[in-house]
Formats: structure tokens, sequence, C-alpha cells
């Protein structure tokens, strides 16, 4: 009997191919979320001001719950590791529906924070930034599980990974300056985001699918 590790190593193999399909993945996971980060900084601002003070909260939330997110993937990937990529897949749906839903759900929030208190609206601001960020942290620590438990190699899954997701991020952050905010708007820019992560859930589903070795 083989084991699970064996398992996805044999039916998903640990090809050019794959890895490459991985990669690409992670890179435009990467890519969306600088166009929600950004995006939603610039929503935020209609509730919070632009002042440094608003700045600081949106980036401290967006920087902590990517690390709270590292850790409840990092935790989920040591518990079901041969799951990992579909609760990539997952996480990435979610990201699409809030990730839709967001500037609608912040202009609601500009339009009923008037009557509460700047304590209350900051903590509504962070929470509304840290929880989708939380699931993007996640994403990291469950695709290395994934491409360990297919190629055992520790570094190169962490290394390339990383690399990808960096390298996406910063492309991210050039289109969505140089072009789509110009273009689209910040309504555009998050549902060119959201369009991504639903393509991105579909692309780890079927892969998840095919190293199940399933038809």
């Amino acid at each position: 009997m083989t084991s699970g590790s064996e398992g996805l190593r044999r039916t998903a193999g640990g090809g050019d191919a794959r890895r490459l399909l991985l990669h690409m993945i992670f890179l435009f996971s990467g890519f969306a979320a600088l166009l929600y980060q950004l995006a939603w900084q610039r929503a935020l601002y209609t509730i919070l001001g632009t002042d440094i003070a608003s700045a600081t909260i949106v980036v401290t939330a967006f920087l902590l719950g990517l690390g709270l997110g590292s850790l409840l993937g990092g935790a989920l990937a040591k518990s079901r590791p041969h799951s990992a990529l579909a609760l990539f897949a997952v996480f990435e749906l979610i990201l699409c529906l809030f990730g839709a839903s967001s500037l609608s759900l912040y202009a609601w929030a500009a339009n009923g924070f008037a009557a509460i208190s700047p304590v209350e609206t900051a903590a509504f601001s962070f929470l509304a930034v840290a929880l989708p960020t939380t699931l993007m942290g996640a994403t990291l620590p469950l695709l290395v599980a994934h491409d360990v438990a297919v190629s055992g190699n520790v570094g190169r899954s962490v290394g390339g990974l990383y690399f990808a997701n960096t390298a996406g991020a910063s492309l991210g952050a050039f289109a969505a300056v140089g072009f789509l905010f110009a273009s689209v708007g910040l309504s555009g820019t998050t549902h060119v985001a959201a369009a991504l992560n639903a393509l991105l859930a579909v692309g780890a589903g079927g892969l998840f699918w095919r190293s199940r070795g399933r038809p």
C-alpha cells in the first residue's frame, strides 16, 4: 500500500508542466491580492479619511491578516496536507465572493458610520481588511504543503512559490496604478481581482482533482 504522498507523486507527477501551472496560479493570486490592497485602501479612505493614521490602519490590517493567515494555513497544511490544494481553491472562491461585493460593503459602511465613534469606525475598517487577508496569507503554506507532498523538495517549493507570489504582487501594483484605476476605476479593479480569484479556484480545483487520480 502506498502512502498519501506516494500516491500524489504517482498521479500528479513532479513534471515541469504541473509545477509551472502551480506557480502561475500563485503568481496571479499575488496579482489579485495587490489589486485588492490598493483598491480597498482607496475605498476605505472615504470612511477613515486620507491622513497617516488611516493609511497605517489599512496597511497594518493587511500585514496582520497575512501573518495570521500564514499561521492558519500552516496549521491546516500540517493537519490536512493532501487536501491543501482543495482548501486553497475554497479560499480563493471565498475571496472572489468577498472581493466582488467589498466596495458595496465599504460604501454602505461609509454612509452608516457617521453616527458612530471614530474608534468603532477604525475597528470595522481594520476587520474589513484583516479578515479577507487572513485567507490570502493562508495560501502560501497550503500550496507549499501540496507541492512538497508531490515533489518532496521543501526548499524548491518554498522558494519558487514565494518568488511567484511576490512577482505577481509587483505586477499587480504596477497594473493597478499604471492603468486599471484610470481605465476601469476601483469597482472594475476589484472585479478584475475577483474574476482572477474565480479562475484560480477552478485551476486549483482541477489540479486537486487530477492529483487524486480521478479522470
